[in-house]
């Protein structure tokens, strides 16, 4: 009896993580999108250095966060698919999330401090294991550029561009 309890439990797990899962990841998704399209003004490349044509600029390092965690249903299959490997499909879309995620947020932090170019933009990505769900973090950074008023104004003057 005692086994057919735990069964039970083990299955309406893996449906309610199955279904919470899938609808806070459309939730988030959608939310990703929507402030992708707020922020496309804010230009983000992972060039060392900007384009010569770039008026000087002053620069400041600016950096988002996010630490995304699996349903128990992503973690039990990823967990079969582990015993006949190949793709991990399931944390796929969980990586993507937070690479998206953690770069809205470096635009929103260069955004806030008057930057519109983030160059050198990197991603750094950590493993946090808990048990029973696998939970990442990605943290990305880059350097902010802010054209100084008076280097504009100075090249602006000498390539013949209005400033």
């Amino acid at each position: 009896m005692l086994d057919l309890i735990e069964f039970g439990l083990f299955v309406t797990l893996l449906i309610v993580g199955f279904f919470a899962g899938t609808i806070v990841e459309k939730r988030h998704y959608a939310s990703i999108r929507k402030r992708e399209r707020e922020y496309a003004d804010v230009l983000a490349f992972t060039m060392r250095f900007p384009p010569d044509r770039v008026t000087p600029q002053r620069a400041f390092l600016v950096y988002g966060t996010v630490v995304i965690s699996s349903d128990y249903f992503k973690t039990f299959v990823a967990g079969l698919r582990n015993l006949f490997g190949g793709r991990l499909r399931t944390y796929e879309t969980l990586m993507e999330r937070a690479r998206r995620e953690a770069l809205l947020r470096l635009k929103h932090d260069a955004r806030r401090q008057g930057a519109k170019l983030v160059i050198c933009v990197r991603f750094e990505t950590t493993t946090i294991s808990t048990g029973y769900a696998a939970s990442i973090e990605v943290f990305a950074y880059g350097t902010a550029l802010i054209p100084d008023r008076e280097s504009a104004i100075a090249f602006g003057a000498r390539s013949g561009v209005a400033a």
